[in-house]
């Protein structure tokens, strides 16, 4: 197994102030990278681990044997986390973890689609029960859909002839593998956009990614929940690696962080704040980390705190 070390490992577990006896979530396990490191610090704490990827799960149980048995593994979306976790009992918890990137080994296995630099079939999916892959997005879905998602999750600035060149070419033949669906983003884009910094094909990738696997809805669902399952002193940790996750949590945290309402024409709000940020600006990455590992680049940390019931 890959023992990569993942993005702003010690700066979350710093900002975690984990306590040997605390209650954790590590809603995004991936290959154990950051549950490995909260584990080493627990004593008689326990650790509940989720992840979609049932390889995943697989993958990190001897990782995390090797520590300790401390912890918990459950496969599923990290949005019906709070559900599983009543479930075995546990309402409130001491820290939370998210890694929103998709795991190296998601990228680097080429069977699973991902990627734009390795040929494959299709697919985009986290969850490979899940009936949506990238295959019926890029061939069932409407010109306007397509154009909708790629300006909406990819931010992608030729989005309507990049939507039209699929639509066109899937006419002739289903577009089935990753190559074909590059070689149909370089043939709509003009060559300068070509040389832009980036490969071409890395925001429409990212957008059926998040659209295959419903990435911004669950994330509001699931941080808004999370909130409510942190204990007074309990911290939430959250990695983004795109700037439409970050706006959703720095959204949500300010909300959360400051008073409802603040107009000097309206009596204060009633509801007291219950939640103060760690960091008033996002932890990044060193130098060096990013040198080591280039997909640190793009990555922030926010923390927020609970302070009060």
């Amino acid at each position: 197994m890959d023992r990569h070390i993942p993005v702003l490992l010690k700066e979350t577990i710093e900002n975690l102030a984990i306590k040997e006896n605390g209650i954790y979530v590590d809603m995004t396990l991936g290959r154990g990278g950051h549950s490995e490191a909260i584990l080493h610090r627990l004593k008689n704490g326990h650790l509940y681990c989720f992840d979609q990827d049932h390889q995943a799960i697989e993958e990190s149980y001897d990782r995390l044997k090797a520590v300790s048995n401390n912890f918990t593994l459950i496969e599923d979306n990290f949005v019906n986390a709070k559900t599983r976790l009543s479930l075995l009992g546990v309402e409130k918890v001491d820290g939370i973890l998210f890694d929103l990137g998709v795991s190296s080994a998601q990228f680097d296995d080429g069977e699973r689609g991902f990627s734009y630099r390795y040929d494959a079939r299709l697919d985009m999916r986290m969850d490979l029960n899940n009936d949506l892959s990238a295959y019926e997005v890029v061939n069932q879905y409407s010109k306007e859909a397509l154009t909708r998602i790629f300006k909406q999750y990819g931010e992608e600035p030729f989005a309507s002839k990049i939507a039209s060149m699929i639509v066109k070419k899937r006419e002739e033949k289903p577009i089935e593998t990753t190559f074909e669906l590059v070689d149909i983003i370089k043939l709509s884009l003009p060559e300068w956009a070509k040389r832009r910094r980036g490969h071409p094909a890395k925001q429409v990738f990212q957008a059926i990614r998040i659209e295959v696997n419903n990435e911004l809805e669950v994330l509001k669902i699931a941080l808004k929940e999370a909130l409510t399952m942190l204990k007074v002193d309990g911290r939430i940790a959250i990695i983004t690696f795109h700037s439409l996750e970050d706006r959703i949590v720095k959204k949500m945290f300010h909300e959360k962080t400051t008073e409802s309402n603040t107009s000097r024409y309206l009596p204060p709000s009633l509801e007291p704040v219950a939640y103060r940020l760690v960091n008033r600006k996002p932890i990044t990455p060193s130098e060096e980390e990013i040198n080591e590992n280039h997909r640190a680049s793009s990555g922030k940390l926010r923390v927020v705190e609970r302070i009060k019931v």
